[in-house]
């Protein structure tokens, strides 16, 4: 039964009739062909011409899906029927023939079992038939009858079972298909009778009804139609009347005549009415349409001014309160709906901070005067602070008195904060070109005292008190070195050495550098990007950098708190950093659970020297130095505070072009080594300068010395032999050391150079980097730093460093 419904694979196909063969003369051919187009074509135009055509589809559908529900009924009744015949023939089959079976497979009676699956054939609808032997033998038994089929099929299997010493065993099983088709062709020409005789009876049926709704309603409603169509108010056709016999008693058609006719009446007296009055109703309506227009025209141009300009509009009455906002105020975050009602006093926040301002302000409103450009602070709907211009106009009726205020309005907020940036630029770049000089000096001084102490140091080694004071000066000049370092970073002029290095390490290492600096009390979280770019930035740098946020956020929680170091990767769009600069970075965030910076002194937190903690606590200038290490790495720095949950410092480094970051641990400081070589000093310092030659006269080199760049280019010219220059960067005489190494080398190309500064300025850093190629000694420095840089550079090794390799105090 479950192929019950699958239809036979060898259905007969339909055969064509025998008009369409192809004994057809060529004749009727062309005829028919025309013929059956244009009779199509009409039939198509009548049926979307009226109500009949309708009516006649309607009840040809209605019929057809009548006739098609009761024929499938019938059909399924039927099919049902001769299935279950089928089922009947198939069950007498295993009820009866499965013992013989059974007697002749145990026989092993191939024959026999043959002849009796042919005599299974026999019975009407049976399509095939077979026995199968079940059985532990190779080639067990299998007989076979017909031809199985794979669709409209009904199939059964039954046991064959043999009864030995009174014991039943299974010893084969018989397998009966019934076909299907024979019962479905039956149905097909059964479906055939009846849908072909009752579409004819349909038809019949439909065309009289058509036919008489036609006779007895269209054929008046056509007469109407047109009657109502032609009617014309100006010149009435007589009254209308059906073509008809009249039945005895008025029907629905007369009743609508009659009203038709009324109602024609009614139209002509009423036109005649109507037309009196619209020639009055025009004149009217030309005057008002033309004051319409104007006033329309003048709104509009108003409306349109309003609304394409930068400003916004406004009115007020003669008690000062807003009557009018235009809504081009809410590009601006203003609800001008919540404004109607209040005064503009009402809307500000610095009205108690500038009393004197507001009260004149007022004063002048009270006197009915003109104003232009009244600034004052405001907030906007969400509450964010606002700073508007003003301008007003007073307006006064045509009997003098006074109706109120016009005015515009404009959000000056982005001007004033472009404004507060180019004044906060201005003055840390003023800072920083004064801590830059400061710093040159200091460190001038710091090069004597630094290497005096050491000399002293070595003199006082067997009298340990003095050896102690000693110690203390040497501390001192190494805080001063510190401090001055710090100045430099500020102010944005201390030579970088930017490498590709991998943040995610460098931040992992100085977390435990800072676990025994920030104590017990302090918990360190770290959330590290496993995807974090490698960043270009100098590695030593950007350590200290790290540490003073870190010693920060320890300082602002005293009684212990969470710090978290944190490295992601960022992408902005020109507008998203303070700088506005797009471009790719990685992000390195510290975060701690203080007390927060309160937002008065928020801004000035990057400033050198500014400090909130206490006299003798910090010097101001570990902030100053991350804000400038960071502009000139070339990212910047952002602050999100506040007080009571905290504070998160972001520190943004440009990522590297390249794929893998360099590592490369600490240098070792070797002895100080000896030479024999001949050195020209270039210092104008007179005390650095003596200093200079007092050490490398002690490490062995000869020394020819110059104040200046003119002085040293003498020697130069009087044939003066020497293997290194040594020279300062920024001296005076119009020729700095930069100037002065490229004029020698031009005349003594193998000539080495070693730069010393302690404030390098532009001669040989650009971009916050030093020029390649180039080895500088820092200001401050010690003896086993110039031994090892002058051994470096006279010996051509060229760590990876570079030439800034020499140690900064």
């Amino acid at each position: 039964m479950g192929n019950a419904g699958k239809e036979s694979p060898d259905r007969s196909r339909a055969v064509a009739p025998a008009a369409a063969k192809q004994d057809l003369s060529g004749i009727g051919t062309a005829f028919a062909s025309p013929m059956l187009a244009t009779l199509s074509s009409r039939a198509f135009n009548w049926s979307r011409s009226g109500i009949g055509p309708r009516l006649l589809a309607a009840v040809l559908l209605f019929s057809s899906l009548v006739t098609l529900t009761l024929t499938a009924l019938q059909l399924y009744l039927d099919y049902d029927r001769e299935v279950g015949m089928i089922e009947t023939r198939l069950g007498e089959i295993g009820r009866s023939t499965t013992g013989s079976l059974g007697e002749s497979l145990w026989s092993l009676d191939q024959n026999q079992l043959k002849l009796q699956l042919e005599g299974i054939l026999r019975l009407p609808g049976l399509r095939a038939a077979e026995v199968r032997e079940i059985a532990d033998r190779p080639n067990p038994i299998s007989v076979a009858v017909g031809e199985r089929g794979r669709r409209s099929v009904v199939t059964r299997d039954y046991p064959l079972i043999y009864t030995v010493q009174g014991t039943a065993r299974p010893i084969g099983v018989l397998h009966v298909e019934a076909t299907l088709s024979d019962v479905y062709q039956q149905l097909l020409n059964r479906a055939l009778v009846i849908l072909a005789s009752q579409a004819a009876k349909t038809f019949l049926v439909s065309l009289f009804i058509i036919y008489m709704f036609h006779i007895l309603v269209t054929r008046h409603l056509v007469a109407i139609a047109d009657f109502v169509s032609k009617y014309n108010l100006a010149r009435p056709p007589p009254p209308l009347h059906l073509e008809r016999r009249p039945p005895s008693d008025p029907d629905e058609l007369d009743k609508v005549v009659d009203a038709f006719n009324a109602m024609c009446s009614n139209l002509g007296h009423a036109y005649d009415e109507l037309r009196e009055a619209n020639a009055n109703l025009d004149r009217d309506l030309k005057i008002r349409k033309r004051a319409e227009e104007d006033a329309r025209a003048s709104e509009q141009r108003f409306r349109d001014y309003a609304e394409i300009a930068s400003d916004w509009f406004w009115e007020t009455g003669p008690d000062h309160v807003f009557t009018y906002i235009s809504e081009r105020a809410g590009a601006f975050g203003t609800d001008h709906r919540a404004m109607i009602g209040k005064r503009r006093p009402d809307a500000a926040f610095d009205q108690n901070a500038e009393l004197e301002k507001w009260r004149d302000h007022m004063a002048m409103l009270d006197r009915h005067e003109p104003f232009r450009k009244f600034e004052y602070r405001g907030r906007d709907a969400a509450g964010r602070p606002h700073y508007f211009s003003v301008n007003g106009q007073p307006v006064f009726g045509d009997d003098g008195r006074f109706m109120g205020y016009r005015g515009s309005a404009t959000d000056i907020t982005a001007q004033r904060e472009a404004e507060e940036r180019l004044r906060q630029s201005q003055k840390m770049d003023a800072i920083g070109q004064l801590t830059g000089g400061v710093a040159h000096d200091f460190n001038n001084v710091l090069t004597v005292i630094t290497g005096t102490i050491e000399i002293i140091q070595e003199g006082l080694a067997d009298k340990p008190e003095l050896a102690a004071i000693a110690q203390l000066i040497d501390d001192a000049a190494s805080r001063g070195a510190e401090i001055t370092s710090q100045l430099l970073t500020f102010a944005r002029r201390q030579p970088l050495e930017p490498r590709e290095i991998d943040i995610n390490a460098l931040v992992a290492e100085t977390a435990k550098l800072l676990r025994p600096t920030l104590g017990e009390h302090v918990e360190i979280v770290m959330h590290l990007d496993d995807d974090a770019w490698p960043a270009m930035a100098d590695p030593s740098q950007l350590s200290s950098a790290i540490v003073n946020l870190a010693v920060n956020a320890r300082d602002a929680m005293p009684d212990g708190g969470r710090l978290t170091l944190e490295t992601a990767n960022r992408e902005f769009n020109g507008t998203d950093n303070d700088d506005g600069e797009a471009g790719a970075y990685v992000m390195i965030a510290v975060a701690d659970t203080g007390h927060g910076i309160p937002a008065e002194i928020r801004e000035r937190v990057f400033e050198p020297f500014f400090t909130t903690k206490g006299v003798g606590r910090g010097t101001g200038l570990g902030l100053s130095m991350v804000y400038g290490f960071a502009k000139q790495t070339g990212g910047t720095v952002t602050i999100e505070s506040e007080e009571g949950r905290g504070t998160v410092m972001r520190l943004f480094l440009p990522r590297s072009a390249g794929d893998a970051a360099a590592r490369t641990g600490p240098t070792p400081t070797p002895a100080p080594t000896r030479g024999h070589e001949t050195i020209l000093v270039v210092e104008d310092d007179p005390l650095v300068q003596g200093y200079v030659i007092a050490q490398l006269g002690s490490l062995g080199y000869r020394t020819l010395t110059a104040s200046d760049g003119a002085t040293a280019l003498a020697l130069v010219e009087r044939g003066a032999n020497f293997d290194l220059l040594f020279t300062d960067i920024i001296m005076p005489g119009g020729i700095n050391g930069r100037e002065l190494a490229d004029a020698i080398q031009l005349r003594r190309p193998n000539v080495r150079v070693l730069y010393t500064s302690g404030y390098t300025d532009n001669a040989i850093v650009h971009g916050g980097q030093l020029d390649p190629g180039v080895a500088l000694l820092r200001k401050p420095y010690r003896k086993a730093d110039l031994s090892r840089k002058i051994r470096e550079v006279l010996g051509g090794e060229r760590s990876e460093k570079g030439a800034t390799s020499a140690k900064m105090a």
